[in-house]
């Protein structure tokens, strides 16, 4: 049997759903630490294997061990569990819960979200922490796998984003409740650190990429020159 809840939209239909135990502050705060614990643990294994990074590849670390922790752990959880989780008070199904304040279809075992959340855990999760050890480790595939995991990221968002936008505007439905803190602070702000960052990536890679090819192609070309004039 369902509790009552305050989801958008009105009236949804939430099976089984039942209110978090924790507080938003805890929730928050937990969610808070834990990240912090992870990139304090990014930063000591990244400096040790290479003591000489630079601060932009170590921010990129950072932000792969990051991503592959949220993708892996929190939105894998949500791919195994989205169909019990609203009844579930672990403590992942309670932020879970709370996030969907802001986007309600995440407690409704939406085809789109629960398909976007299960290959963005089993893909860029697992991925995300390889290419995490590749930066570090200043290894050169690091720059077509971060081509790759950054044009997913983005374009997961982007449908992400879209299919809400139409659904509200097409059929004038609001996922988020009202308040500008759900809809601004959770829905836009989380999630478009998943756009900005991602598109800034992808450029570093493509310019990375230009140089390489352009460094090749000056080597052939003082290569043949030089034979040319040994022949000559």
């Amino acid at each position: 049997m369902s509790s009552s809840h305050s989801y958008y939209p009105v009236g949804v239909e939430i099976p089984n759903y039942v209110p978090n135990e924790w507080s938003t502050l805890a929730l928050v705060s937990t969610f808070g630490v834990t990240c912090l614990i992870v990139l304090t643990a990014a930063k000591t294994i990244a400096t040790n294997a290479n003591p000489r990074i630079t601060v932009p590849e170590l921010s990129k670390v950072l932000w792969f061990t990051l991503c592959g922790s949220i993708h892996l752990f929190l939105e894998g959880y949500y791919a195994f569990h989205f169909a019990t989780l609203p009844g579930s008070q672990h403590v992942l199904a309670q932020l879970w819960k709370e996030y969907s304040m802001s986007d309600s279809r995440y407690l409704t075992s939406h085809a789109f979200v629960m398909s976007m959340e299960s290959i963005t855990a089993w893909c860029w999760g697992p991925l995300s922490f390889a290419l995490a050890w590749l930066v570090a480790t200043d290894n050169p595939f690091r720059h077509p796998l971060q081509i790759i995991i950054s044009t997913g990221q983005l374009y997961g968002d982007v449908l992400y984003y879209g299919t809400c936008a139409f659904d509200f505007f097409v059929y004038g439905i609001e996922y988020s409740r009202p308040e500008g803190y759900y809809f601004y602070g959770y829905f836009v702000l989380l999630n478009g650190f998943w756009i900005v960052i991602p598109g800034l990536l992808i450029a570093d890679s493509v310019r990375a990429s230009a140089r390489a090819f352009a460094e090749v192609k000056r080597t052939k070309a003082v290569g043949i020159n030089g034979n040319g004039k040994k022949t000559s």
